[in-house]
């Protein structure tokens, strides 16, 4: 290999730096200058290098791409700088080099050999781009993918041990969350019915928060389809269903607003408690579920096998399987939820009050009682048969 002496390499240097700067003004890849762009720059002269050593010398042996040219990538993955516009650096790039190397030509080559020069260049310059394209495309993916998954492993790390209450310092925990633990918080968990991408569990996560008024959020992957968040409410935060937010396939569990460490813990364990009897739940549930409005259901199912036996002691035959003894267990159920008015528990079921009032009275006499003796364990009875069905109901008739 030929050198190319002090003079082509001043202005392979000289070239580069003008290429960086061109593309720091063209793309946004940084917010003033810093080392990022000396990084840039370096990337950038070696480009440049490598170019016109291979115009000078065809037929020796270089590697295809240098480790300068890559030796940004792990500042653009950190600071989530997207791939579309590391890219769009190197159209720049490629670009603001081809403008050098054609007026060079022009300046220096022979003009019989001025179309063969100019040829080769466009040649050279599109090889190695598109061979740096390549290698940038699969160097990036890499690097995200080793820094997000280290980054969320810490940050799931953290969150399970503020959960446990084992972390040493606090404060050190919120700065590497990004997420002020000392605030109101609700915390919420989204999961998918099927397979869902993680980035879109996180995103209906974040405008939930959001909607609700958030003015922070902390969400962290903790598996397959599902994500634990948390966001920073205001103290008088008024807690809504709102579930137009979410999309087909999601559900959303939440928790009760509550202040401080504790607070933390304590919201996203009913948002865990709530996310649990929506997994036993046979009825078709909302998208949305707030802990407050389930609370009773979830603190009576907390011991399925105790449960189960309070209901069948309680609702005797009433508790026995069947559409007929469940739409008795319905009406009843909706009857003590609209303080035993037949009006509003009819407009409820979409019936009329002489169908409620018959269903009453059919009920009554299938538990042998009137239904206001014991009216509150009849009414979590039937509460826990409406929710869990079949898990806490009298077994089927056995068939031997």
């Amino acid at each position: 290999m030929s050198k190319l002496g002090v003079g082509p390499v001043c202005w392979a240097i000289e070239q580069g730096r003008a290429t960086a700067a061109h593309i720091v003004e063209e793309v946004p890849l940084f917010e003033g200058g810093g080392p990022g762009v000396e990084v840039l720059s370096r990337g950038s002269e070696a480009a440049t290098l490598h170019s016109l050593l291979r115009l000078a010398e065809p037929s020796a042996e270089f590697p295809s791409i240098g480790d300068e040219p890559l030796g940004g990538i792990p500042d653009y993955v950190h600071r989530g700088v997207p791939l579309h516009r590391v890219l769009a650096a190197i159209r720049v790039g490629h670009a603001s080099l081809a403008r050098a190397f054609l007026r060079a030509c022009e300046r220096l080559a022979e003009p019989d050999r001025l179309t063969h020069e100019m040829k080769a260049v466009n040649d050279e310059l599109f090889a190695y781009v598109d061979a740096f394209t390549d290698e940038m495309t699969q160097t990036y993916l890499a690097e995200h993918d080793r820094w997000t998954t280290s980054a969320a492993a810490a940050r799931v790390e953290t969150v399970h041990a503020l959960l446990a209450d084992t972390v040493v310092d606090v404060d050190a925990a919120a700065r590497m969350l990004g997420y002020d633990l000392q605030g109101t918080h609700v915390g919420v968990i989204v999961w998918a019915d099927t397979p869902a991408e993680e980035a879109r569990l996180q995103s209906t996560a974040v405008i939930l928060l959001t909607r609700w008024g958030a003015t922070a959020t902390l969400v962290v992957p903790v598996g397959s389809g599902r994500v634990w968040a948390w966001g920073t409410v205001p103290r008088r935060w008024r807690e809504q269903a709102i579930a137009s937010g979410m999309g087909a396939g999601l559900r959303a569990a939440v928790g009760t607003p509550a202040s401080g460490l504790q607070g933390f813990r304590r919201t996203h364990q009913e948002a865990l408690r709530v996310e649990r009897l929506r997994g036993l739940s046979v009825r078709k549930s909302p998208r949305v579920t707030l802990y407050r409005d389930v609370v009773l259901t979830v603190l009576l199912a907390g011991d399925l096998v105790a449960a189960g036996e309070f209901v069948r002691s309680e609702l005797g035959e009433l508790g026995g399987r069947g559409e007929a003894m469940q739409v008795l267990r319905t009406t009843l159920l909706h009857y003590f939820k609209a303080e035993r008015s037949l009006v509003r528990a009819a407009e409820q079921l979409h019936v009329a009050r002489g169908t409620v009032a018959y269903r009453v009275k059919r009920a009554q006499e299938v538990i042998g009682r009137d239904v206001g003796d014991r009216r509150f364990p009849l009414y979590a009875a039937l509460l826990l048969a409406e929710e869990l069905g079949n898990t806490v109901l009298e077994p089927a008739p056995s068939t031997t």
